[in-house]
């Protein structure tokens, strides 16, 4: 994991691995761009072969032309917007994946890529890559926008612009029916069992609550966990009080477990920044390559005419709404990075 990565990229890593593992093998190649099929005219489908991970919503979403007219020409000439995904090999529901025809990119991140092209009156093109391919594919202008769970950098500034579209948050998962709630406050944690991945950024956050508790006299017990199954069967067995992860993945357990014995609920939210800045995650375009205004244009659009609430009540995201689009908001510091 590079030191850019921490937040943004936290989803991609070990946290996911019991997701869907096989069907999810991306279809797509670092060199194939895959073609959105799209829906019908003047409507996005969210949530399409998303294999139960959403509630599949037709949204009507028409071209806005004084939008559309802030892209450059460049850009628009062939009537595409070719959207990066860092989504090999396995995928991250419910951000990205290839969806259960074993063909369609889907997925919270995708899903709102077509949004935004749809505002644009271009064509959504995906090229799903590695990580790391995901962004040279925008050095090189094969990728004309990322939209694969990218966290707002001072550092990732210096070579890319941001369109910011939702919270980059972390979040507290508890067994459904379980009182507790975290409420933005470290002294919630006071005696508590609760599981952390190791060597990330949420790591980093507990240990500091923990060592802040133990200056005041009291024990936060921080228990680590193989794998993601195990630490939810230990959540759900009681063996643990909550585990503290990225808010995009308690969001898919919650979306896979909820009216079983095994269902968990989320028992709030922090920002992956840390206490002193809201950390965001945004569409990643070259820098001034005159893309952003209008992406963020686009966002606002759907913003303010529901379009965005409905897309991220599909993937049971609500948490992250933003209230509004922003050009190069302040990203996380390079000290934090």
């Amino acid at each position: 994991m590079s030191t850019v990565r921490p937040i943004g990229a936290t989803l991609a890593a070990a946290a996911f691995a019991v997701a869907l593992t096989a069907g999810l093998a991306a279809c797509a190649s670092d060199d194939e761009a895959t073609a959105d099929t799209g829906s019908a005219a003047g409507t996005v489908t969210v949530g399409a072969q998303a294999k139960g991970i959403a509630k599949p919503a037709d949204l009507k979403v028409e071209q806005q032309q004084s939008i559309a007219d802030e892209v450059p020409a460049a850009i628009k000439a062939d009537g595409k917007l070719t959207i990066g995904l860092g989504a090999l090999p396995t995928g991250f529901p419910p951000l990205a994946f290839v969806g259960d025809d074993d063909k369609t990119v889907t997925g919270a991140e995708p899903d709102l890529g077509r949004l935004v092209a749809a505002v644009l009156g271009l064509k959504p093109e995906f090229n799903n890559d590695t990580w790391d391919n995901l962004f040279v594919g925008i050095d090189s202008g094969k990728n004309e926008v990322g939209f694969s769970n990218i966290t707002d950098t001072e550092q990732r500034k210096e070579k890319y612009d941001f369109a910011s579209y939702r919270q980059d948050n972390l979040g507290f998962a508890v067994k459904a029916g379980n009182s507790w709630n975290f409420d933005k406050n470290y002294e919630n944690l006071a005696g508590l069992k609760v599981a952390v991945s190791a060597g990330t950024n949420q790591e980093k956050i507990l240990v500091a609550w923990q060592d802040k508790l133990k200056a005041e006299g009291k024990t936060l017990d921080i228990k680590y966990f193989a794998d993601t199954p195990s630490t939810f069967k230990a959540v759900v067995s009681g063996q643990i009080d909550g585990y503290f992860g990225p808010n995009p993945g308690i969001a898919f357990q919650i979306s896979q477990t909820q009216g079983t014995p095994d269902a968990v609920r989320n028992a709030g939210v922090y920002s992956g920044a840390g206490e002193t800045l809201q950390g965001l995650i945004a569409a990643t375009t070259k820098k001034d390559n005159g893309l952003a205004k209008a992406l963020a244009d686009a966002i606002n659009y759907l913003i303010q005419n529901g379009q965005y609430k409905q897309w991220l009540a599909a993937y049971n995201l609500d948490t992250e709404a933003v209230g509004t689009s922003q050009v190069n908001p302040p990203g996380l510091p390079k000290s934090n990075i």
